[in-house]
């Protein structure tokens, strides 16, 4: 049963190294011309993968800012699937879903974005690190040192791929028949649970101590990655209960995958996710990325506006009284008040002014209020009437 299993891995890797055959090679290029700077394979591979996440820094940049994004909206996109429940709303919920994406920016393919591409370039590096460990059989012909194509005649002989013959680590693949030693005797070319032990060498559960450990490093990393980005945003952390757990359990899902591939790939892990890590806390330090500071209602793309201060009211001007001003009352427009026996002004006996007399046309206004003009006086009149006889 495993036979078959291991029969179509072999073939979907050959027909991946058949397609990609040009992408090997210069990967292979960068790391043979890493390792002639430092002869050691943990150091090329390194290398290797630092220059794969600096062409990617863009692309990694993109995706924080998405994940951010993503986090913002976990509260109202729980408020939507409570809105929109059961499956005949659910068409309903998609569009609220796609509207929301729409007015903020952001998608879930680019929150998932960074772990895709991580995918691709595990597997170009596995691929590849199985080329450079080749080996033949005896019988076999193979391109030996200095490119010479020649016959095997020992039980096996190295004959790496995707590298140039005249390389140093072409040399040193080909003397040490595929084997990528490292330190604390490891073998960057073999897989973590393979047999590690030889005559003369330590037993085979302390020659795999180093491997868990890589291992282990691994996962922490892509751990610590996800926590920083979600203390960035602790309330919508919280809102989604179902997405922290799911990130717990994904560096163990990687963890498995790790002992299923050559260490060497996972060295790539390990340095890409520091990296990874690095670039968000200068992202978080600089400003590029903030949390969300209030939460939004559903729907709405931008932040609310708090409400607009109310005017301020405007000053009253001091109104003259006509009581102390004897202008009007000189004038005869104002009829001068009546003191009762006590001295103090007629106000009706209710603190009101006494009304005027209502006009025969039955309006009102300030005429109405008007007291008549003074009637002449009799001494005038008498004077007249005698300039008159």
């Amino acid at each position: 049963m495993l036979t078959p299993l291991l029969g179509t891995e072999n073939s979907l890797f050959h027909l991946i190294g058949e397609i990609f055959h040009p992408v090997f090679e210069l990967f292979g290029l960068i790391l043979a011309g890493l390792y002639a700077v430092w002869p050691n394979y943990g150091f090329a591979i390194a290398g290797l993968t630092i220059i794969i996440m600096l062409a990617l820094t863009p692309v990694t940049v993109k995706s924080t800012k998405s994940m951010i994004a993503m986090q913002r909206l976990q509260p109202e996109m729980k408020k939507l699937q409570a809105k929109y429940k059961g499956a005949e709303n659910r068409e309903m919920l998609n569009q609220e879903m796609m509207r929301l994406y729409k007015e903020n920016g952001t998608s879930p393919f680019g929150a998932c974005l960074p772990s895709l591409l991580q995918m691709p370039f595990l597997i170009v590096l596995y691929t590849l690190i199985r080329g450079l460990s080749t080996t033949v059989t005896r019988g076999n012909y193979y391109t030996g040192i200095n490119g010479v194509y020649q016959k095997c005649t020992q039980a096996i002989c190295g004959a790496p791929r995707y590298i140039p013959t005249s390389s140093q680590m072409h040399t040193d693949l080909v003397l040490n028949k595929g084997q990528m030693h490292w330190w604390f005797g490891m073998d960057l070319s073999s897989y973590p649970l393979s047999h590690h032990a030889s005559p003369g060498s330590a037993s085979q559960a302390v020659l795999l101590i180093p491997y868990l450990v890589l291992i282990a490093a691994a996962m922490f990393l892509q751990y610590y990655q996800m926590k920083q980005m979600n203390s960035r945003n602790p309330q919508a952390a919280a809102a989604n209960p179902q997405m922290q757990t799911m990130q717990k359990f994904f560096p163990i899902i990687f963890g498995f995958i790790y002992l299923r591939v050559p260490a060497g790939a996972t060295i790539y892990m390990v340095v890409s996710s520091a990296m990874r890590i690095g670039t968000q806390e200068v992202m978080f330090r600089t400003g590029m990325v903030t949390p969300a500071a209030v939460e939004r209602e559903i729907g709405s793309g931008k932040q609310d506006k708090p409400p607009p201060a109310p005017p301020k009211p405007e000053p009253k001007s001091p109104k003259r009284s006509t009581a102390t001003d004897g202008t009007a009352l000189a004038k005869g427009t104002v009829a001068p008040k009546k003191a009762d026996t006590n001295g103090r002004p007629n106000t009706g006996g209710n603190g009101r002014k006494p009304a005027g007399k209502r006009p025969a046309n039955g309006k009102g206004g300030a005429a109405a209020e008007e007291p008549p003009p003074p009637k002449p006086q009799n001494r005038s009149r008498s004077k007249r009437a005698r300039k008159a006889r």
